[in-house]
């Protein structure tokens, strides 16, 4: 790209027995502007494949559910329970019903967004009504299952055309995997795919709620039993349900601080010989910060993390060194901003390497105190 920003692209031979970026693309035109829908770029032909450039997107909550050894906290499933009702409640303001709901299709941003899930993958993706009337598509029957069977809803298995329900039933089970490990109809044998299906939809069937919800909060089955309930053309109380799990967030005592479970967490201490020196690590009246990590700069040795939470506004400055006198302590990469309760090494990163420098003096050590996503570069002997 010219504007040397680094992007997605994502190709489809124009052979493809049953293309679908074209209509991807068109979906995605039609969110355009929506939080956590990607923005398409361009769409095209070039070469003999159909081409989609879109922003370039971090990891997905399946790379992250492997991150964290196949287990999510229950704080960092209430984060992302929130941010999913709401991604899936916009598609729907839309006309749109996504279809294929799963931890594959929801990635995290980048950088000062990498905290925003974003939902993509609208391949399979379709109007549930006319976007002028409003008129709902009609009910009907025996249709093919259309999505993963892992997450795919009891009235799509059952061959029910899908509409709203389906979407957030599905985000159900993507939860109490989350939440579980894996789902109870996950590993199952058959000789056929149809057979699988089937064997899959019976266990779904037949597990009651209670027993799939065990040893979790009432909500999740308070959720599930309501998206199975809801009739073809209703439309899900979207307010309600991000209610019950923030309802829950809060009585657990939880912070909305975005600290998920796979945020970087770097163990060092605070040296003692530095308390009494640091005026910065002091706490100041409006601001709350859940991760003091202050890291001698002689012990940092290549990269160090990715900061998470990171709170705008961002301003340009790359590679600025920071130290006192001119005596570099650090290089990084990443935005500079000021802070009202810190008028001096106030910094804030985005994706940070940071790097010891070869003529350091050591008498005039720094440390890096991570807060919230700031990171500020404290000179230990400066009073």
């Amino acid at each position: 790209m010219i504007s040397g920003e680094e992007v997605a692209v994502k190709l489809e031979s124009v052979k493809a027995e049953r293309p679908q970026l074209e209509h991807e693309a068109r979906v995605y035109k039609s969110l355009a502007g929506g939080v956590g829908v990607p923005y398409v770029r361009w769409f095209g032909t070039e070469c003999g494949y159909n081409a989609m450039v879109l922003d370039l997107l971090g990891p997905s909550l399946e790379d992250l559910f492997n991150f964290c050894n196949r287990k999510f906290s229950l704080k960092t499933v209430l984060l992302l329970a929130d941010q999913l009702i709401s991604r899936i409640a916009y598609i729907h303001t839309k006309s749109v019903i996504h279809r294929d709901i799963k931890p594959d299709n929801f990635l995290m941003g980048v950088g000062k967004r990498g905290n925003l899930i974003n939902i993509i993958d609208f391949g399979l993706a379709k109007k549930y009504r006319d976007p002028r009337s409003h008129s709902h598509i009609p009910y009907r029957e025996n249709r093919n299952l259309t999505g993963t069977a892992r997450y795919a809803s009891i009235n799509t298995h059952m061959g029910v055309d899908q509409s709203r329900r389906d979407d957030m039933e599905s985000l159900g089970y993507v939860m109490l995997y989350f939440c579980r490990g894996s789902l109870p109809w996950q590993g199952l044998k058959a000789a056929t795919a149809k057979q699988k299906y089937d064997s899959i939809v019976f266990k779904k069937m037949a597990i009651r709620t209670e027993v799939l919800c065990h040893g979790l909060p009432n909500e999740f089955a308070i959720y599930l039993n309501y998206t199975r309930s809801l009739r073809f053309d209703d439309k899900p109380d979207y307010v309600y349900l991000r209610k019950i799990f923030r309802d829950l967030f809060v009585r657990e005592g939880f912070q909305y601080d975005y600290v998920f479970d796979w945020t970087v967490q770097i163990p060092v201490q605070i040296p003692e010989e530095c308390i009494g020196h640091c005026p910065l690590l002091k706490p100041f009246p409006d601001f709350r910060y859940s991760n003091k990590v202050p890291v001698p700069i002689q012990e940092l040795k290549g990269f160090v993390g990715i900061v998470s939470g990171l709170p705008p506004p961002v301003s340009n400055g790359i590679g600025i060194d920071i130290g006192y006198a001119k005596k570099a302590n650090l290089v990084y990469s990443g935005g500079v901003s000021t802070k009202p309760d810190s008028k001096e090494f106030c910094e804030v990163f985005e994706d940070v390497e940071l790097k010891g420098i070869a003529n350091n003096d050591v008498d005039r050590r720094s440390l890096l105190v991570f807060r919230d996503g700031w990171i500020r570069a404290v000179d230990v002997n400066r009073t």
